[in-house]
């Protein structure tokens, strides 16, 4: 009979000492869980403390994709549960990891569907829901070295749907959300850039108009009602600033090269 794996919740976070106790909460009946805190200047690792989390600091920031990596490096379960602060794992959830803990299977990851929240409403279509993320995982699989969108590298794995939601308090406050959202699109934009990829003005406004039209129609966006509309339009803006931005570094490229 095969024993229960050892589960480690990993984290990465900055100044998130308001959503941390409820996210730790949720996770409390893990193993062990592991903060890599990248320099808050709030309570994030007192509270993370409080709560028997084993914390680690980080003075650099690489990226998301390496961040992750870093933290995992602490870990010491079979099985890594990544998880952000603004993240709760619902009781349904949690009784589907345990089953997996209890029952594993080789070369096999788990995705997990994210129910997203944004200005009051828990989508449920504009492309937010179910937003599957692949964050159960054992730890010979790692993160991808991606500076923003970093995923897992599942290489070969099969992967199998969790039943359960995780609740993402994705935009709770929209100013905070816009500028996160700006940080997302100018690291995508650096990133790509270091890559060599290029775009033209005329691409600029395809993707952005498509991202709009992709968020309200093709994803059901329109069902979510005013917020479905909002989200269509920040979509757009994301798209736009990211796509914006690659332009304008190529642009100051061009020039220094004259």
């Amino acid at each position: 009979m095969t024993s229960r794996q050892r589960l480690s919740v990993v984290m990465i976070a900055k100044n998130e000492a308001e959503l941390l106790p409820d996210c730790l909460a949720s996770v409390s009946w893990a193993d062990e869980i592991i903060l890599l805190d990248s320099g808050s200047s709030d309570a994030t690792a007192e509270i993370a403390r409080q709560h028997n989390v084993q914390v680690y600091h980080s003075d650099s920031w690489p990226g998301y994709g390496r961040q992750r990596q870093q933290a995992q490096s602490y870990a010491s379960g079979e099985m890594i549960l990544m998880i952000d602060a603004d993240e709760r794992v619902t009781p349904e959830l949690r009784a589907s990891i345990e089953r997996v803990l209890t029952t594993p299977q080789p070369h096999t990851v788990y995705s997990i569907a994210r129910r997203n929240l944004f200005l009051g409403r828990f989508m449920r279509h504009s492309g937010w829901y179910p937003d599957r993320v692949t964050r159960l995982y054992p730890r010979d699989y790692h993160y991808n070295d991606h500076q923003v969108h970093e995923s897992l590298d599942t290489r070969d794995a099969h992967v199998v749907p969790l039943r359960g939601d995780l609740q993402h308090l994705t935009c709770r406050d929209f100013a905070a959300f816009q500028r996160k959202q700006f940080a997302y699109a100018e690291a995508w934009a650096r990133q790509r850039h270091q890559q060599g990829k290029t775009c033209s003005v005329f691409a600029i406004f395809g993707h952005t108009l498509g991202a709009f039209m992709k968020t309200l129609v093709l994803r059901a966006g329109i069902l979510d009602g005013k917020q479905g509309w909002l989200l269509a339009t920040v979509n757009a803006q994301y798209t736009f600033n990211k796509y914006a931005a690659l332009w304008a570094l190529n642009q100051s490229a061009d020039k220094g090269s004259l």
